[in-house]
């Protein structure tokens, strides 16, 4: 399979760079020459510095033999205008991708449809605070992955030193722990791994969970820590594109909801935007804004300015003070595993949330979700099994898995089960797995084609 794909960013990089590690042909075109010379002494594949809008540029890259082009420059216009030529001139290409950020673009109704050479539209902002606001309705408990045809759930936790899971061999939790649950993967010493029921867990390991919402519920409460409550109120910091989108989430739902926003003229807008929102002009780095405002009462703080590092600090302050719960996001995964240090609750990257979309369109079969974790070191795939499928009417036991792949769930009318090796798997049942990325090229090829 070869893939195209236009910019050479942070999303052009982190979707290039997974399926590189899962053995398929990637072309990059990068019109800029420091980033084109920057990615391609880091990329085992071909960079090409030219633009991407014109034909002689598309056939350099090979596009005549593509399977699938995606244009994820920092331009919606170009990112249009290069699907609209691959589509025109490139009849072989079977899927066009294009990241289109403009709300005034990504919210008409043509996008549920292709149009303008462009099979799937996906928005940044618009991923992300969805996830945010995912995360807000489950408690903010911790990070969440939602799928879409089961109301169960994977959720992380870190080990503390209390912690009922600390010293313990997987195959043994389950007298201690008596919520049906499955441990899908495991971050231990900044390393991912899928664990088999002899691994020992350590304290500040970090726990992959699935299990039901209400399952969770009453694992979280053996810890004081994670105790879900609703949440009642919420500061959102940053009334950016991105925290407008969260605050239009959030602002219907019963919810009191401060904002706080430094720029003043923003902060008119969003006043008039959302009436039955404290809008706050001030900044929310300085120590008086928390005080004078006595944001320390409140049970969540969404971190959501344009400043990564801001958010992290805020989120932490904000917690120190008496804040229940935190989330925060940020553009660079890197900071994921040390908010979790931090005892930041959730953290959103939404560089991940944008890949996560585009690999939904990549994948083979009759794919409904793709959860990258861990950076992408590994991904949770949901499928349905069709009637050609190798995998139906055999036992679990007996499908030979790739090396670090392991079923999770199978969904079969609705009920979710937590299958064992002597489970069939059906026509029509959704299997959800989880593999690292060195498999999924043979996951493909085993389950999807």
């Amino acid at each position: 399979m070869l893939i195209v794909i236009l910019g050479a960013g942070v999303v052009g990089t982190q979707i290039a760079s997974q399926l590189i590690e899962e053995g398929k042909d990637v072309v990059i075109i990068e019109r800029n020459k420091e980033r084109a010379k920057y990615v391609s002494a880091r990329l085992d594949c071909i960079v090409i510095n030219e633009e991407g809008t014109n034909i002689a540029s598309l056939k350099n890259a090979d596009m005549d033999k593509a399977d699938i082009f995606i244009s994820v420059t920092n331009s919606d216009e170009v990112n249009m205008i290069a699907c609209a030529l691959v589509a025109s001139e490139f009849g072989n290409v079977k899927t066009k991708i294009a990241r289109v950020r403009n709300l005034d673009y990504s919210e008409t109704k043509i996008i549920d449809k292709p149009f303008f050479g462009i099979d799937y539209v996906v928005n940044t902002e618009v991923e992300t605070a969805r996830k945010i606001a995912h995360t807000v309705a489950l408690g903010a408990a911790s990070d969440v992955v939602l799928f879409e045809n089961t109301d169960l759930q994977m959720r992380n936790i870190q080990v503390a030193e209390d912690s009922l899971f600390k010293d313990k061999q997987i195959k043994d939790l389950h007298n201690y722990i008596k919520e049906p649950f499955l441990i899908a993967g495991i971050v231990s010493n900044n390393s991912f791994v899928i664990p088999s029921g002899d691994t020992v867990i350590n304290k500040d390991d970090i726990l992959y969970l699935l299990s039901s919402p209400y399952d969770f519920a009453k694992m979280f409460a053996h810890s004081d820590r994670r105790k879900s409550k609703r949440i009642s109120s919420i500061i959102l910091a940053g009334g950016g594109e991105i925290g407008f989108l969260v605050c239009r989430y959030l602002a219907n739902t019963g919810r009191k909801i401060t904002l706080i926003e430094i720029d003043y003229e923003l902060c008119k807008v969003l006043a008039e935007k959302f009436p039955d929102v404290l809008v706050i002009n001030a900044d929310i780095s300085a120590e008086e804004t928390f005080t004078e405002e006595n944001l320390g009462s409140y049970d969540l703080i969404i971190a959501a300015t344009d400043n990564q590092e801001l958010n992290i600090l805020t989120s932490v302050y904000a917690k120190h003070i008496g804040v229940k719960h935190s989330i925060s996001l940020v553009t660079n995964s890197n900071y994921i595993p040390i908010a979790a240090q931090l005892d930041i609750d959730s953290t959103i990257s939404t560089k991940l949330s944008t890949v996560d979309a585009i690999m939904k369109y990549i994948r083979k079969g009759d794919i409904k979700s793709v959860n990258s974790i861990f950076d992408g070191k590994a991904e949770v795939i949901e499928f349905s099994i069709d009637d050609d499928n190798i995998m139906g009417h055999k036992l679990l036991r007996d499908i030979k898995l790739p090396p670090d792949t392991l079923v999770l769930s199978v969904v079969r009318k609705k009920r979710s089960y937590l299958p064992d090796g002597n489970f069939m798997i059906l026509p029509g049942d959704v299997v959800i797995i989880i593999s690292g990325k060195e498999s999924i090229a043979q996951l493909e090829e085993f389950f999807l084609d």
